[in-house]
């Protein structure tokens, strides 16, 4: 395990071009397989087949691969390299594409939003005992504040004679007002604390319930009967970002239908060109170029697609402003990311249902 493996047979050439370059960054470190894996507290083997190819590495992986070779070489990587590399490996993850990767994705997901959920905790836990404190220290302050305004309301000359032994007054006054201020402070941070511990805390169980999902696809696929079936309809997936596509696609991989995944707006429009038997499009809105609301509207205008029900799945929210915009846009429906995947295959099912009656009873 101390040294490099030489390159895997039958790689495609977009893994083997990114493991030759993650090779080339290695070699530069002048250390053995097994020492850099130890470093970084990482599997040797499955640090090896990163770089042989046969597996493709996180993205942090690699950042943490440019960050020790910098580190060794006392020169930082170049924007123009790590934008090679970023592109090798994106190539490399959209070739590579299986459920057994989308399940790695998932993971790193839900470790980063249970590390998420805990570094909350945590820090709501030590807001909440600091402001505790600043408000036992106030109710101090206000018994002390409350003797001496009675000493003084008994009787003005004593209360002069009270203020001139007691000097620190208005210091306590200070102290008091200070307290409070940093209390107000403490209650917004924690009330910040609660809200991102929610959010990550509902964001695992959404990761947990994809991976169940994915997994299920997984063990589903190998019990598939290899008897020919007959034509299924065609679910048209569109996002930008490979991670997502890998996600839909183990999702729905079980239901009864062809998936066609794409990556941009351009490529939907060409792929309903290419395919009559589209039920439904699933559709980001947030894309480069083309974003989904203008790709809808092409859709929309063309007689041959204008009736083919578009979901638009995105991470902007459902909020009416965001929602009213996909339905003016023509869509059947918004769902927010990240999603529930019962949800997701609930809503498809139908749609492949209803299309499958339709061409039944036009035969």
């Amino acid at each position: 395990m101390g040294e490099l493996r030489p390159l895997g047979q039958d790689l495609t050439p977009q893994s083997r071009a990114l493991a030759t370059a993650l090779r080339e960054l290695f070699e530069g470190l002048g250390v053995s397989v097994r020492r850099y894996a130890a470093r970084r507290v990482r599997d040797a083997g499955t640090f090896s087949r990163y770089l042989n190819g046969s597996r493709v590495p996180p993205w942090e992986v690699v950042m943490d691969l440019f960050t020790d070779v910098a580190e060794h070489r006392g020169v930082a990587a170049t924007p123009d390299a790590l934008e090679l590399v970023r592109k090798l490996h994106r190539a490399a993850v959209e070739t590579g594409a299986s459920p057994k990767h989308a399940v790695e994705i998932l993971e790193q997901q839900l470790a980063e939003a249970d590390r998420l959920s805990r570094r909350s905790t945590a820090r709501g836990d030590a807001l909440g005992d600091a402001l505790l404190d600043r408000k036992h220290r106030i109710a101090d302050l206000e018994v002390r504040l409350s003797q001496l305004e009675a000493e003084w309301s008994a009787e003005r000359e004593r209360a002069d004679r009270l203020a001139a032994a007691n000097p620190d007054v208005c210091e306590l006054l200070r102290e008091r007002d200070t307290l409070r201020d940093e209390v107000a402070r403490l209650c917004a941070e924690l009330h910040a604390a609660r809200r991102l511990c929610t959010e990550a805390e509902a964001r695992c169980a959404l990761l947990e319930r994809q991976l169940e999902a994915v997994e299920g696809a997984q063990q589903s696929s190998t019990t598939l009967s290899t008897a020919p079936l007959p034509a299924l309809p065609k679910v048209l997936i569109v996002d930008d970002q490979p991670d997502n596509l890998l996600a839909m696609t183990a999702v729905l991989a079980t239901l009864e239908q062809e998936l066609v995944a794409v990556s941009s707006g351009q490529q939907a429009l060409k792929a309903l060109l290419d395919h009559d038997d589209v039920a439904v499009i699933i559709m980001d809105v947030q894309m480069p170029d083309m974003d989904g609301y203008e790709t809808a509207a092409h859709i929309k205008r063309r007689p041959r697609n204008r009736h083919v029900p578009i979901i638009f799945l995105t991470a902007m929210g459902a909020d009416p402003e965001h929602s009213a915009r996909g339905y003016a846009a023509g869509a059947v429906d918004y769902i927010g990311k990240p999603f529930d995947p019962w949800v997701l295959r609930a809503k498809v099912a139908v749609f492949t249902g209803i299309y499958l009656e339709r061409h039944l009873a036009g035969r």
